[in-house]
């Protein structure tokens, strides 16, 4: 989850303000970027167990980073919770998953430089602690007892209200990870069209990105856990909210379903003030006296615009959130495959057109049945991997439209090629783990964290 932000205190006075605030986000295509953040479990290397903030944990790997890499520490009450890079942010998960969001480039090969960079000085720092780290949709071993809490204050305010909305939330918090990508829109239309493409196929990715059969050392019984647990957690504020596809959707639709979401919290002198399930709507119309008669500004709106999880999340730019965390090979995939449905004209249309083909509530309901059958669900006369390679066809041709070349000659597309692996049938990463669980592994899930390490 992000970092605090620099919050703008400007009074709202419409909703009208609020969707203007969103739309500055518009930008010309020419000025498109990619933005791939990826969240990865730590781990002792000496008997697997998560690593404490503090001592020798969290907290020195932060400290670590910040010397190495000249970056600026991020503060929550005195202690680093985070890291303002020379190039994109270090956050924590409220488990200490450790998230680069990485700063916005304009071509995948970038991406890859990125994220090779950011492990090597990772690895740089950590290894002489003796903390590795695994990209993992759900934590394969640890209980929910055994994760440690890091001290974010917004993460109290949300381990207080979880249990009260949902069955699973605290696992959200605690031992899932993720892969997302951030990428820009032109104009509102062209918001809407690509919101509600990512949103029909969010499930899609969370098939071929399923990285997750295993809790508390066993078999679950799915392939992506943590797309189990999103099905529980919250649904005020998760999945694929039926107003989004309703006609006349735009930004300030969007607002509007924004402010009856329940809200969290809101800042003020660098504190958190708890007001958890609580009505955004009720605060801007100065109807909630716990916010001590403060006014409701637009850096409160930008905070509880990320209180939101649904598959797509829209800000000033759009999210998709489908997916667990992997290989960095399946990271990069991630993103190319979002970039070669969304960014070039041809492809977005005929993503567009593929979705059209289908109620938006048949793409929805494959939410209910993909974490446990991935690539196996039933689609239409067939299964969901017929969809994915038709999907995989369309972002192929867009990332060859898009004409980004390395110094190799090589084209983006090379970042699909995982992906199609899979569509054609290939093991998910799901799968394969659990074929070495019952081959090599003879039933023990612990060199999961060294085959996955990065």
């Amino acid at each position: 989850m992000s970092n605090p932000g620099e919050a703008d205190a400007t009074p709202i006075t419409s909703t009208a303000q609020l969707a203007a605030y969103i739309a500055a986000g518009c930008k010309p295509p020419a000025a498109f970027m990619i933005g791939t953040e990826h969240e990865k479990f730590g781990f002792r290397w000496d008997g697997l167990a998560p690593p404490p903030y503090a001592p020798r944990g969290i907290r020195a790997i932060l400290e670590g980073l910040a010397a190495h890499q000249a970056a600026t520490p991020i503060l929550d009450r005195g202690q680093p919770i985070g890291l303002k890079l020379r190039q994109g942010e270090i956050s924590l998960e409220p488990g200490g998953q450790f998230e680069l969001s990485g700063e916005a480039v304009g071509t995948l090969h970038e991406t890859q430089d990125e994220l090779t960079q950011h492990f090597a000085a990772l690895r740089e720092i950590a290894a002489p602690l003796g903390i590795g780290f695994a990209p993992l949709g759900f934590h394969p071993v640890a209980t929910r007892a055994a994760m440690p809490w890091m001290p974010k204050s917004r993460y109290a305010i949300m381990r207080d209200y979880m249990p009260k909305v949902g069955n699973l939330g605290l696992d959200m918090m605690l031992r899932t990870c993720t892969v997302q990508v951030n990428l820009d829109y032109a104009s509102e239309e062209d918001m809407v069209r690509k919101l509600r493409i990512g949103l029909c196929l969010q499930p899609l990715a969370t098939a071929l990105f399923a990285n997750s059969p295993f809790t508390e050392g066993k078999p679950n019984g799915f392939l992506s856990m943590r797309g189990e647990v999103w099905r529980d957690t919250d649904p005020d504020r998760t999945g694929i909210p039926a107003s989004f596809f309703e006609d006349g959707f735009g930004f300030e639709r969007y607002v509007e379903w924004l402010l009856d979401v329940p809200m969290y919290f809101i800042r003020r002198q660098g504190m958190y003030l708890d007001l958890a399930g609580r009505s955004f709507r009720d605060f801007m119309a100065g109807r909630l006296p716990e916010a001590g008669g403060e006014p409701a500004t637009v850096g409160d709106f930008a905070d509880h615009m990320t209180t939101v999880f649904t598959d797509v999340r829209l800000k000033r730019f759009l999210e998709m959130r489908g997916a667990d965390a992997g290989s960095p090979a399946m990271m990069l995939a991630q993103s190319a495959l979002w970039v070669g449905l969304l960014y070039e004209p041809a492809a977005l249309a005929a993503a567009a057109a593929l979705i059209a083909r289908h109620p938006w509530q048949d793409f929805a309901s494959l939410r209910d049945v993909v974490p446990r059958l991935a690539l196996a669900a039933p689609w239409q006369k067939g299964t969901l991997r017929d969809l994915a390679r038709e999907v995989l066809e369309i972002a192929a041709g867009g990332l060859a439209a898009r004409g980004r070349k390395n110094n190799a000659g090589e084209d983006e597309r090379i970042y699909l090629a995982p992906l199609q692996a899979i569509a054609e049938g290939a093991p998910t990463a799901a799968e394969h783990w659990l074929e070495r669980f019952r081959g090599p592994w003879g039933g023990d899930v612990r060199p999961i964290f060294k085959e996955a390490m990065v």
